[in-house]
């Protein structure tokens, strides 16, 4: 989206100049975001997931803890909200992690209406 402005030109009324001077300034948008989502599964410890949202997510043990329940009792939670970038990363050092542990945990990422 641009902003436009509009000023008079600076000539004397007397030379009959009407000339307009258009200075535009683009207006930024926020990029969207992105929720990343963990998902439960019947095989991935409780503590391994508690550990990836400690690690990836900087949560305390006390927030992983609450976090991983909600997964466990709910199904699926929101870790985090992030640019696309970063929800990206987010996703795949999760997704990377848990396989070279041999853990099925799945984590994905949605954009956020």
């Amino acid at each position: 989206m641009i902003e436009a402005r509009w000023m008079m030109a600076g000539k004397s009324e007397d030379d009959g100049d009407t000339s307009i001077l258009v200075q535009t300034k683009p207006k930024t948008k926020r990029p969207p975001l992105y929720k990343v989502l963990l998902l439960n599964d019947d095989y991935t410890p409780m503590e391994f997931v508690v550990h990836v949202l400690e690690r990836f997510f900087g949560m305390s043990h006390a927030q992983a803890f609450e976090i991983m329940l909600t997964v466990h009792k709910k199904g699926v939670a929101v870790v985090g909200v992030f640019s696309h970038e970063i929800a990206e990363t987010k996703v795949g050092q999760v997704m990377d992690f848990a396989r070279r542990h041999q853990h099925p945990l799945q984590c994905t990422m949605e954009r956020e209406e």
